[in-house]
């Protein structure tokens, strides 16, 4: 089996690199390291530095190696952020896309698996269901869907086979600690780190189900072997859900310091969001999950090695009207 992974050297995707060695795959990392680190791609992998919306680059990758399976995690994942970078947003997570997926069905690719997000289903009613309209909200999880649905054109028309997760609020070892755009978990600690206060948009009453990182990698990797998974869309992550306040209380008891919290003002984003998980396990199985409290245990403990990152400011800000994080 060889497998092209995109986005190897981030955060799920090297995960999911890591599993795939683990299944016996020949794999291959795609990877521009924009939000990634060289360090992270897994022993064992073969590692390609670039874009997938370099077109060229793609074509000759896949020309070189032949796949029979692509793990498409490569994107730009800063949900709040994607409404002040429209055009940085769509290249990336639409026309990167679309070149990965050219390329799948000219070289007949047994299997191509996604990475969408709960941001597609937008302000529904949770937990979000497989089943529900999708109705996003930002431009982010616009441009998830958008892939979903070429993905099932492309299958109408080509006969691609496909998986779609929609994994959400994953956390582990590997964040980007110094992204100060996206993933609670890891600002939270990089800010304790760093001795500064824990930041929580409005009154951090939102709430998520925080799911640990190798809840949903190790799905993502094995489900290409699953015929039973292909065609399906399915949300994976963690059941229980809870409020940006309560995993401020956590992450800051790991580390033993009593958590200082200065609340910014609220901004434009769905309050309550987690997901129904029925369809993930009927697929694989009942499967112990990782709770919150030793997720976070696991993860401190690989901050603590590599230590604080400085928080860099975003470089391409399209629209400042509104901007939650000032003009850097």
């Amino acid at each position: 089996m060889k497998s092209l992974i995109t986005g190897g050297a981030g955060f799920i995707g090297s995960h999911v690199a890591r599993h795939c060695l683990a299944l016996g795959h020949d794999v291959v990392v795609l990877d521009d390291l924009s939000g990634g680190f060289r360090d992270q791609v897994p022993t064992g992998a073969t590692f390609v530095e670039g874009s997938v919306t370099d077109v060229a680059l793609v074509q000759r990758v896949f020309a070189e190696h032949h796949f029979d399976y692509v793990y498409h995690l490569a994107a730009y994942a800063a949900e709040g952020l994607s409404h002040f970078i429209r055009r940085f947003n769509y290249t990336n997570n639409v026309i990167g896309s679309m070149t990965v997926i050219n390329e799948a069905v000219k070289h007949e690719v047994k299997c191509f698996v996604f990475s969408s997000s709960i941001a597609v289903y937008g302000a529904g009613q949770p937990p979000m269901r497989e089943d529900m309209a999708p109705r996003p909200e930002d431009p982010y999880g616009i441009a998830k869907y958008a892939v979903e649905l070429d993905l099932a054109a492309a299958h109408e028309m080509f006969g691609l086979n496909y998986v779609i997760f929609r994994p959400h609020n994953v956390y582990g070892e590997h964040q980007n600690l110094g992204d100060k755009y996206r993933n609670a978990v890891g600002i939270f600690m990089n800010q304790i780190m760093s001795g500064q206060p824990l930041t929580v948009f409005g009154d951090g009453e939102q709430r998520r189900a925080f799911s640990y990182v190798d809840d949903v990698a190790p799905q993502i990797a094995r489900c290409v072997t699953m015929p039973a998974t292909y065609g399906e869309t399915i949300n994976i992550g963690a059941d229980r859900s809870y409020s940006i306040i309560e995993l401020a209380r956590v992450v800051s008891a790991e580390f033993g310091v009593t958590p200082e919290i200065r609340h910014l003002p609220a901004r434009n984003e769905v309050v309550i969001a987690y997901s129904d998980h029925a369809k993930a396990r009927r697929l694989f199985g009942e499967e112990t999950t990782v709770s919150l409290e030793d997720g976070i245990r696991r993860m401190a403990a690989w901050a603590r090695v590599v230590g604080s990152r400085a928080g860099r400011d975003f470089g391409e800000i399209e629209i400042e009207k509104k901007l939650p994080w000032g003009k850097g």
